[in-house]
């Protein structure tokens, strides 16, 4: 947020005060460079309900029946697999190493006060196991995609759909900016 903030601060101040060209090289390079920030950005999300999975990545719309995956794995990304085999990974929830070590670290603590018999007033529902946060959203996606894979609503073919609203308008930017530039 703070860059498009930048963009609209230093695009205002150039349309409006900029002399010969630099207006017209600006609202193209803005053209070209909000929709790519925006995609990074802003756009990445992941959408659950009871029939589908629906992946918003930076240029593709993802829906997945739950019937229609076969696994949500997290490694150094998280990643969706479907019954053909294609990945798709979920740029909305990345895979943090650091909050994995520092979970690790606490459940270690936690399994190490319970041998040796903390009798600090803890209670059993602190004794369970100890996750990162995205760790934590693929187990309940996981989840959610094991009750609801036979549900009659699940059923059906994952589809993907190019994200051309993101797309459009940066390519419009590029080749405009491509055409300014050149004709110097």
């Amino acid at each position: 947020m703070l860059l498009l903030g930048l963009f609209a601060w230093l695009g205002t101040d150039a349309v409006f005060t900029g002399g010969g060209r630099t207006p017209w090289l600006t609202l193209a390079a803005l053209l070209l460079a909000v929709p790519l920030v925006v995609a990074f950005s802003v756009r990445p999300a992941v959408f659950a309900n009871d029939d589908h999975l629906r992946v918003r990545n930076p240029f593709r719309v993802i829906e997945l029946p739950w019937a229609s995956i076969v696994s949500l794995r997290s490694g150094y990304s998280n990643e969706v697999i479907d019954e053909a085999g294609t990945k798709y990974q979920l740029w909305a929830v990345p895979v943090s190493l650091r909050a994995r070590k520092k979970a690790a670290r606490r459940q270690a603590r936690e399994t190490g006060r319970a041998a040796k018999g903390d009798s600090s007033g803890r209670t059993s529902l602190e004794e369970r196991t100890v996750r990162a946060e995205t760790d934590q959203i693929m187990a309940d996606l996981r989840e959610l995609c094991e009750a609801r894979a036979k549900a009659p609503g699940s059923q059906g073919e994952p589809t993907v759909r190019w994200a051309w609203e993101v797309m459009a308008p940066a390519a419009a930017g590029a080749v405009l900016l491509t055409i300014l530039i050149a004709l110097g």
